[in-house]
């Protein structure tokens, strides 16, 4: 069973400026815990990053920040959007035994789901394999003969594609080389109508939905989710953009940059990586920049960011208690499947989220005491 998680991957947006750092946090990079006082992210000696021991009143000069008011669009499920997910939890949970077709063979114009291994003087290739893949016959997606090669083949039929790369294919190894793909037909998808079967959805394994309404309840209940959820995080931004331009800065600790800049790099290096790209790569996909351009805007601007919103809850007393902390990473540790908090926040000192935690309290106080309007 698939669920929607699993099948339907949104393109992340950077809300706070201290998102990136606080995925850095929560992946475990964040300073380390020397034990001794001094901050492992600045090295011995070197002046502190920890926000509640300076002085932040030198760098900032709080401008009004109660009864902020801000200007948000709603955010409601697309009709169209709607449809769409309902279509691909359905297709995508169609197998050889719920759904697919499995009586006739292959045509042109087909979606067949296939398992694939494609060898070179009888050596797999890299990138050459896949299982449970969805190929639209006459698509062109692949190269010359392999589409034309699965006509007539019934599923469950395996066979061998004598095949030869183009010779001006992008893989110099590969290009113009013979190669043989053994290509598995392990279903043909049903035609993509509009018709949903009753039966075959309640096989999918999804709680709750075996009928065709109820697919569509689960789709629009979680696009409903997500909108909300998204609208929250416009409020958040409004909110934190009409809060920092009321504030007027004087300077900001160097140190404090560096740290940010440092921690920003290595999550995004590290999240690059699970994408199979580099950094530039990926900061330029979701910020418009390279990774130096992002790392020089936004180091700093988090930086502000932080200053101002301690400098808040240094005025209205707001902390977290060992307590509340302590409660907050249990909570998180046994969500993601750790026993103790120690394992969950591995080297990453307490302090940092400690930190973090404060500065979402003190932005959920700006919510809290502004005035929205709803566009």
């Amino acid at each position: 069973m698939k669920g929607i998680g699993s099948i339907r991957m949104k393109k992340k947006t950077l809300g706070f400026l201290a998102a990136v750092l606080s995925m850095c946090m929560l992946a475990g990079c964040g300073a380390k815990d020397t034990g001794d006082g001094t901050d492992a992210a600045t090295g011995a000696g070197a002046e502190s990053t920890a926000l509640k021991d300076m002085d932040v009143d030198k760098y900032v000069t709080l401008g009004e920040y109660k009864g902020l008011e801000v200007s948000v669009d709603t955010v409601e499920v697309d009709e169209d959007e709607w449809d769409s997910l309902v279509n691909n939890v359905y297709y995508e949970n169609i197998t050889a035994e719920n759904g697919g077709i499995m009586d006739r063979a292959v045509e042109t114009g087909d979606t067949v789901n296939i398992d694939y291994e494609g060898k070179k003087d009888d050596v797999a290739f890299d990138g050459g394999t896949a299982q449970g893949y969805d190929l639209t016959i006459g698509s062109g997606s692949f190269i010359a003969g392999f589409e034309d090669g699965l006509i007539g083949v019934m599923p469950g039929e395996t066979v061998d594609l004598n095949l030869t790369f183009p010779e001006n294919y992008g893989n110099s190894d590969l290009a113009g080389q013979a190669v043989v793909f053994t290509v598995t037909v392990n279903y043909i998808q049903p035609a993509q109508d509009g018709e949903f079967s009753d039966e075959v959805i309640s096989n999918f394994g999804i709680d709750g939905v075996t009928n065709e309404e109820e697919l569509r309840q689960y789709a629009y209940d979680y696009l409903n989710e997500n909108a909300q959820q998204n609208y929250e995080t416009n409020v958040q931004q409004a909110v934190m953009d009409a809060f920092m331009a009321n504030n007027t800065f004087t300077s900001v600790p160097e140190a404090l940059v560096q740290k940010y800049s440092d921690a920003a790099e290595s999550s995004i290096t590290s999240m690059a990586s699970s994408y199979g790209v580099d950094a530039d790569t990926f900061t330029q996909y979701y910020y418009g920049q390279d990774l130096a351009s992002f790392l020089a805007t936004y180091s700093e601007e988090a930086a502000k960011q932080d200053i101002a919103l301690q400098a808040v809850a240094n005025k209205e007393k707001l902390n977290i208690s060992d307590e509340e902390l302590d409660q907050i990473l249990l909570d998180r540790a046994a969500a993601a499947g750790y026993d103790t908090i120690e394992e969950y926040i591995g080297e990453t000192s307490k302090e940092d989220y400690r930190e973090y935690f404060l500065y979402d309290k003190v932005t959920d106080y700006l919510v809290e005491n502004a005035k929205i309007t709803n566009n």
